[in-house]
């Protein structure tokens, strides 16, 4: 046995794993795209587990509000970029294993050449468009995709899109979710979420990750794990065992404009910008920076902007609803430019 196969031996020593399936590990090859609440515990036990080559890919950097789930950072690392620190951290802890990271976000350039040099994918993301970008590029490059989600007390896991006996695919995402509107869901940052469900989800899509490899146990090829935080009840939900969707190309992301917090005021001294809270009206009440509150989800239906008005920042706690509300608006503003305000209020003095 090679001597770096000695951290391994308590899992070699399992009934059916043996060097043969560690061997499996170490030949592959993994993409975990997000480094947040899902990333970290997957990342550290993949490394741990001996997965052959990690590739993190995040392009955010650690605020202290990712602190009490991204068990992978500390305090002083604030400000850090996440894919970096990880990478340092891992191959501290792992350092047979190969580490690669990309602190950018994917997009439609790039991420079907990722995906397609790699076994395997985990979706550690929080956000709806780099779903169905990572599920749709799965299945253009014919690769399974371990699927994690989280909110509030929930929490799903699954593997989409794996190879069949017969050359067909299992179920993707957009066999269960062919189409979601996300301006009605909050992140973690603004709906909230328990972070013991981030390490139990990142570990289960681990685990996953682990036994599809080495092909033991059962997986959830072909289904959906549900698991309630507060009764730790899971429910697994079977899935078609052959998808039904055809994926042809990838979704078009449209990049959301945005502003900081210096570019706001410049705008603000013009005299012809709007200031849109698009937090419900507890939140706004609560706290604000000045501006209108209309809702997101009164967004989509008729609302008066004043003619003098030519640009509209809309804000929100943390930038992603605030994001929502200038892809609504853009559809019904032709002559009005709209933006978002970067990250939002949560580093606001």
């Amino acid at each position: 046995m090679p001597d770096e196969y000695t951290r391994y031996s308590c899992q070699i020593k399992l009934p059916g794993f043996g060097i043969e399936k560690q061997e499996l590990l170490t030949k592959a090859s993994v993409l975990i795209v997000g480094i947040g609440g899902l990333g970290c515990p997957a990342a550290q036990y993949l490394a741990s587990s001996g997965i052959g080559k990690l590739t993190l890919v995040d392009g955010d950097v650690v605020s202290k509000s990712n602190l009490h789930r991204q068990i992978l950072f500390n305090e002083s690392e604030i400000g850090e970029k996440k894919a970096l620190v990880a990478q340092r951290k891992l191959s501290e802890q792992s350092p047979h294993i190969q580490i690669e990271t990309l602190d950018i976000p994917v997009n439609p350039e790039n991420i079907v050449e990722l995906v397609s040099r790699h076994d395997l994918t985990l979706d550690c993301t929080d956000n709806f468009d780099t779903k169905y970008l990572l599920n749709d590029a799965c299945v253009l490059a014919a690769k399974p995709l371990v699927y994690g989600a989280i909110y509030q007390y929930e929490g799903q896991v699954g593997i989409f899109n794996a190879a069949n006996d017969n050359g067909s695919r299992s179920a993707n995402y957009r066999d269960i979710f062919p189409d979601v509107d996300s301006s009605q869901i909050p992140d973690c940052n603004d709906g909230g979420v328990i972070p013991t469900l981030a390490g139990m989800i990142g570990l289960m899509q681990a685990n996953e990750a682990i036994k599809y490899i080495t092909d033991i146990g059962q997986t959830l090829v072909g289904k959906l794990a549900i698991l309630d935080a507060l009764t730790m009840q899971t429910r697994v939900i079977k899935l078609p065992n052959e998808t039904k969707t055809q994926i042809n190309s990838l979704p078009v992301i449209r990049l959301v404009a945005t502003v900081n917090k210096a570019q706001l005021n410049e705008f603000l001294e013009n005299g012809d910008s709007l200031l849109l809270d698009v937090r419900p009206a507890e939140e706004h009440a609560a706290f604000n920076i000045g501006g209108i509150n209309i809702p997101l989800q009164s967004l989509t239906g008729d609302i008066i902007i004043p003619e003098h008005v030519k640009t509209i920042i809309a804000y929100c706690a943390t930038g992603k609803r605030s994001g929502e509300a200038v892809k609504v608006l853009n559809r019904k503003l032709q002559d009005i430019k709209v933006y978002s305000l970067e990250k939002g209020l949560q580093n606001w003095d």
